[in-house]
C-alpha cells in the first residue's frame, strides 16, 4: 500500500506537490471511482491513471546496448547520457535508474539499468566476482607474454598500488582480442592493455554474466526479470 501522492512521484508521472491537481482533476481512480485524497494509501493492483494501470509499478531491470558517444553519468554537465535513451516518465522514477557499473563514453555494449539499489551494490561487488567480456581493437601487436601477464594476478595499473585480479586473454586476431574480468576498475580493460604496451582504439563488452545483447541495436533495449540474478 502506498499513498497516492508517493506512488505518482515514486513513478514519475507527477511531483508529490502535483499529484493534489492530478487526484482533484479526476485524473487517479481505484475499482472505478475517483481518488479524493491524495494522502489515501492504495493497493497500486486496483489504481487507473487517466484509465490507465500504473506504468510499471515495479521495479525495474533493463539490459541496454550502449551506443558509442554517450556517458553513464546523472551529470548533464559530462554530455548525453544512457538515460536519455530511456522514456521520459522512467527518467524520474524514485529510486533512480541507474546504470550497474559504468561504461565509458567511447566503449559499447552490454549495460545494465535499475532502479533496484541492492541488486546495483551485489553486481558491482568484486566479491561476486561476475564475469565481463570485452572485445578491444589495438593499435599495435600485443608482446607473447601478454596472455600469461593477464592472467597472472599481477598485472599493475599504472598509479594503482595493488595488482588486477587474474584475467583471461584471448587473441582473436594479431591487434584484435578478448578479454575476460570480474573486476571493474576505472577504464580498466584500456588501462591493462597499456601496461602490456597497447592503446585500445576501440572496446566492446559483449557479455555480462550470462547475458548477450543478441539482437539489440545500438540504443535498444529489453526488459529482464527483476529476479533474473535470483535474490538479493
Amino acid at each position: 500500500m502506498r499513498r497516492v501522492d508517493q506512488l505518482l512521484a515514486n513513478l514519475g508521472y507527477c511531483s508529490r506537490r502535483e499529484a493534489r491537481d492530478w487526484v482533484e482533476g479526476g485524473r487517479v481512480s481505484v475499482a472505478g471511482r475517483a481518488v479524493s485524497d491524495p494522502g489515501s494509501k492504495v493497493d497500486e493492483t486496483g489504481v487507473r491513471i487517466d484509465g490507465e494501470p500504473p506504468d510499471h509499478p515495479g521495479e525495474l531491470l533493463l539490459l541496454l546496448h550502449k551506443p558509442v558517444g554517450l556517458v553513464c553519468s546523472h551529470d548533464e554537465r559530462e554530455g548525453a547520457n544512457v538515460y536519455s535513451l530511456l522514456p521520459e516518465r522512467w527518467r524520474r522514477r524514485n529510486p533512480q535508474v541507474t546504470s550497474i557499473g559504468r561504461l565509458d563514453k567511447d566503449t559499447s555494449g552490454v549495460l545494465l539499468l535499475t532502479d533496484i539499489a541492492p541488486l546495483v551494490h551485489r553486481l558491482t561487488s568484486p566479491k561476486h566476482k561476475i564475469p565481463k567480456v570485452y572485445r578491444a581493437a589495438l593499435d599495435s601487436d600485443l608482446p607473447g607474454d601478454a596472455a600469461a601477464r593477464f592472467a597472472s594476478g599481477e598485472l599493475l595499473l599504472e598509479g594503482e598500488k595493488n595488482p588486477c585480479a587474474p584475467a583471461d586473454l584471448r587473441m582473436l586476431s594479431p591487434r584484435e582480442a578478448e578479454v575476460t574480468l570480474t573486476e571493474g576498475r576505472y577504464h580498466q580493460v584500456r588501462r591493462m592493455f597499456a601496461a602490456v604496451g597497447a592503446t585500445v582504439t576501440a572496446l566492446h563488452r559483449f557479455r555480462f554474466g550470462d547475458l548477450e545483447l543478441g539482437e539489440l541495436g545500438p540504443g535498444q533495449w529489453r526488459e529482464l526479470a527483476p529476479d533474473h540474478f535470483g535474490k538479493f
